[in-house]
C-alpha cells in the first residue's frame, strides 16, 4: 500500500483494493467492468471507496464473485 495510512484515505485504487481484499486486480475489474462494484474514474484511474468495498465484500459474502449471476450489485 501506499504511504498513506488507510485509515486517512476513503478510495484505493484497483492495486491497493486487491492488496487490501486479497481479491485479484483482474477479478475486481471484472466485476467493476459488469457495473458490479461501483467505482469513481477520475481520467483512466479507478477509485474505489472503501466504505462501498466493505459493504460490498458483505452483501457478497459465501458467494463466488466470477458468478456474474449471483454478485449482487450495492448501490
Amino acid at each position: 500500500m501506499s504511504n498513506i495510512q488507510l485509515e486517512h484515505k476513503i478510495g484505493m485504487t484497483v492495486d491497493e483494493a486487491a492488496a487490501y481484499t486479497s481479491i485479484g486486480r483482474n477479478t475486481l475489474r471484472f466485476l467493476i467492468n459488469n457495473e458490479k462494484l461501483p467505482v469513481l474514474r477520475v481520467g483512466r484511474r479507478i477509485i474505489i471507496r472503501i466504505d462501498v468495498l466493505d459493504r460490498f465484500l458483505t452483501k457478497n459474502q459465501d458467494i463466488n464473485l466470477l458468478d456474474l449471476d449471483k454478485v449482487m450489485r450495492i448501490s
